[in-house]
């Protein structure tokens, strides 16, 4: 087959490979310092941060980590919503050569733990609200430091906290008092090479174990290239003082690490940052706003805006450039509505392991229905027979997506096996099964894995499976993923209790959420006397998630 045949496909401004210069990711940061120092680099609930200051504040931050002894490799955790001080400390923590560990807040204390002892992590950034699970954690991990903020500290007008009035352990640091006490802004000395791990981004596997995919400074700044290239089309119609990007994706997240965070920077645009998504208080965000240039979403978050009451009363249509959307497969008829309101849309595909990006659908070429697109420049793809993984199949036949180039990660952070199992010969095998047709474009079939993909979370049914067995009335049970209007996809729980107890939904979803990060427990329950199996006793979560499917068609 032609190698890349699917450049054809590009928009006109796209070229067939690009130039990637040999930065480390902070220095994304000087473009738009010394082009609009003076430009709002972040709004948060209308207190701003222009370029220069957000500069200065990395230094300082940076120089303050390196105060506390952070060296060169170290593990940072930052478990941080959506805010300000996430991005001042995820370029602080680069700077200095150390590693970043992106953290769901959401995380339990297991899972917390987890991922300490995954990456042997040394410091974790993190703040007030999840302060009672990170005292749990530390009662039994040693961790080196501390650091706590409050999210209101950076929101101007509302009373700034204090370590008393956080109440932190003897040792620990608060965040604001550390940038405050450091007015040291000169650049840190530590040499920095692109192929230096940069950010470790956790996935799960077929067994629910967290691996981190270890993306390098050169992944990340391949990304945003690409991501800046990809959607030049639109953004080049606009100055760059009007350029806006909508942050309301976890900057925790690869999607908006990429799509958010370093995007703007290279386009100069201010980042609206919203650190949870409640569709009224959007709404009254978008409101405010005179123009979106950018707005990167889950299909859950587009479905809440386009049906809320005030999208008509605010003019929404006019108030955003481009609509981008991912991490979850968006409905056609959702598509349709966007598109009959007028806004520009795209969707495409990527995975924590290609650095958020992989395969887009052009923003002003031909979209085709149920395509993700085509692959980006530069990245190799191939469909391989589902069973062996090494025969190419023709046009138009199912296959495994196997991917390579500057996007694919340097491997699973001490995981070896599980390296080598997914990354062969620098080509990463993807557990998504496609279809690709004669212009290029991949349209996704299936998944070899049975992850779930909800509200744009990654989640994996096996973890959820072992939460359950964990219950003292439960004999057997299962989690399964299945297809949600709102969600994109939603978790139910099969559960056959032991003789003679007896349990409700309730009790088996409170026990779920003590155990996981909420997103992942079930949001159903439904008991059963047994559960289907293969003959080898492997429960057959298709033939319940096809018996889901056939229900929901008698009741059309």
């Amino acid at each position: 087959m032609e190698s890349r045949f699917w450049v054809k496909s590009y928009d006109y401004h796209v070229p067939n490979t690009l130039r990637y210069p040999k930065l480390i990711v902070p220095e994304l940061l000087n473009g738009p310092v010394s082009t609009y120092p003076d430009k709002a680099a972040i709004n948060f609930f209308g207190s701003t941060i222009t370029y220069w200051q957000l500069k200065q504040q990395v230094l300082r931050f940076a120089n303050a980590l390196a105060e506390l002894g952070v060296e060169k490799g170290e593990r940072v955790g930052v478990q941080l919503p959506t805010c300000p001080q996430y991005v001042i400390a995820y370029y602080a923590i680069l700077s200095r050569g150390a590693i970043v560990v992106n953290m769901n807040p959401l995380y339990t204390p297991d899972e917390i733990k987890g991922i300490i002892a995954e990456t042997g992590m040394t410091s974790l950034i993190t703040f007030d609200t999840v302060l009672p699970n990170i005292r749990a954690v530390c009662q039994s991990v040693d961790l080196k430091r501390v650091i706590v903020t409050a999210m209101t500290d950076f929101i101007e007008g509302l009373p700034k906290a204090t370590a008393q009035s956080l109440q932190l352990e003897k040792g620990w640091h608060h965040y604001s008092t550390l940038l405050d006490n450091c007015s040291n802004t000169k650049r840190s000395r530590v040499l920095v090479l692109p192929d230096d791990p940069a950010v470790l981004q956790f996935t799960g596997g077929t067994t629910g174990t967290p691996k981190g995919a270890t993306l390098t400074h050169a992944n990340i700044i391949a990304a945003t290239i690409q991501a800046a290239v990809w959607g030049s089309s639109t953004d080049t119609l606009q100055p760059p003082d009007r350029r806006v990007v909508m942050g309301i994706m976890p900057l925790f997240h690869v999607y908006g690490n990429i799509c958010v965070m370093n995007y703007a920077l290279i386009k100069c645009a201010t980042q609206i940052l919203v650190p949870r998504f409640n569709a009224d208080e959007l709404m009254d965000i978008i409101s405010k706003v005179e123009y979106i240039s950018f707005f990167p979403c889950v299909p859950t978050i587009i479905s809440a805006m386009i049906n809320h009451p005030k999208a008509q009363e605010i003019n929404l249509a006019k108030k955003i450039g481009l609509f981008n959307s991912g991490a979850a497969p968006i409905p056609t008829e959702m598509i349709d509505q966007v598109k009959d309101m007028g806004i520009l849309f795209t969707e495409g595909w990527g995975m924590s392991e290609t650095t958020s990006l992989g395969i887009s659908n052009p923003i002003f070429g031909a979209k085709k229905q149920g395509s993700i697109g085509v692959p980006f420049p530069d990245m190799d793809v191939k469909l391989v027979d589902v069973e062996e993984g090494k025969n190419e199949v023709k046009l138009g036949e199912p296959g495994e997506i196997v991917i390579k180039g500057p996007l694919v990660m340097k491997g699973y952070w001490n995981r070896p096996k599980e390296t080598e199992e997914q990354l062969v010969d620098g080509w990463l095998y993807t557990g998504d099964v496609a279809v690709q047709d004669e212009d290029g474009y991949i349209s996704i079939v299936d998944r070899k894995k049975d992850m779930v993909i909800a509200g744009g979370y990654n989640i994996y049914p096996r973890e959820i499976d072992e939460v359950l067995f964990q219950h003292p009335k439960i004999a057997d049970a299962v989690a399964v993923g299945l297809t949600d209007e709102y969600r994109g996809e939603t978790i139910k729980a099969y559960v056959v209790l032991k003789e003679g107890q007896s349990a409700t939904e309730e009790e088996i979803i409170k026990f779920c959420k003590e155990k996981l990060a909420i997103y992942k427990a079930p949001k159903s329950v439904e008991f059963r006397t047994s559960l289907p199996k293969s003959a080898v006793g492997k429960i057959l979560r298709k033939v319940l998630r096809a018996e889901e499917e056939e229900k929901k068609k008698t009741k059309k």
